[in-house]
């Protein structure tokens, strides 16, 4: 699904995706279509700009994933800014390009989002990384990673540097499928829902550092 306010920029969207190979099962141009048409047209990705009429993407992003948690969200905004970039995440958002990226990097980003990835325009992964880290403050007493295996405590340590799976499986020589295991694991062990949330936790403990 693509969202965004601009016609002739919506339109390219839609159209280097299904020339690629995607099925874009709805456009909307305001927040208020997107929430809308949403339930029906049930994409699996959302790309969605963060300036539009009311509800703003950021909202959107919120309204979206409590109607759908599965669904990703990939926001494609004209705005590098910290602030913006770090509402979308928070609000659940697993991607954030800028629009000066390349139709090759979009169409990048929507195949990794889908799968499960979290997708940054180069620069933005270690601002939203250094932003986390300063929030959460000094690190927690106790473990840093509670009950997790020393390969777990380093699949966690990539996925928390922006890392994708397939990134990682070749850095550690294990194939993509038991890198995914070991992320379910360690979000199971920690009570975590998604890839996002297992970020922000290892963010917080630090295990994003170059150590």
């Amino acid at each position: 699904m693509v969202v965004d306010d601009h016609p002739m920029w919506r339109d390219a969207v839609e159209r280097d995706l299904e020339v690629a190979g995607f099925e874009v099962v709805g456009v909307a141009s305001t927040g208020a279509q997107a929430v809308a048409r949403f339930p029906a047209a049930r994409p699996h990705v959302v790309v969605l700009d963060l300036q539009i009429p009311e509800p703003n993407g950021v909202e959107v992003t919120r309204t979206v994933l409590e109607h759908d948690p599965s669904a990703r969200v990939l926001i494609l905004s004209a705005s590098g800014e910290q602030a913006d970039v770090l509402e979308a995440v928070k609000a659940g958002a697993t991607g954030y390009l800028v629009k000066s990226a390349s139709r090759e990097e979009l169409l990048s980003a929507v195949r990794r989002v889908a799968a499960g990835d979290t997708v940054f325009t180069a620069g933005l992964a270690g601002l939203v990384l250094g932003e986390f880290r300063r929030l959460s403050g000094p690190a927690q007493d106790g473990p840093a990673v509670p009950e997790l295996t020393e390969r777990e405590t380093e699949v966690l340590k990539m996925v928390a540097k922006g890392m994708s799976y397939k990134q990682i499986a070749e850095r550690l020589v294990l194939s993509h499928r038991t890198v995914q295991n070991h992320v379910q694991n360690t979000l199971r062990k920690l009570q975590m829902h998604n890839r996002v949330e297992l970020t922000r936790y290892a963010i917080e403990q630090g295990l994003d550092g170059d150590d």
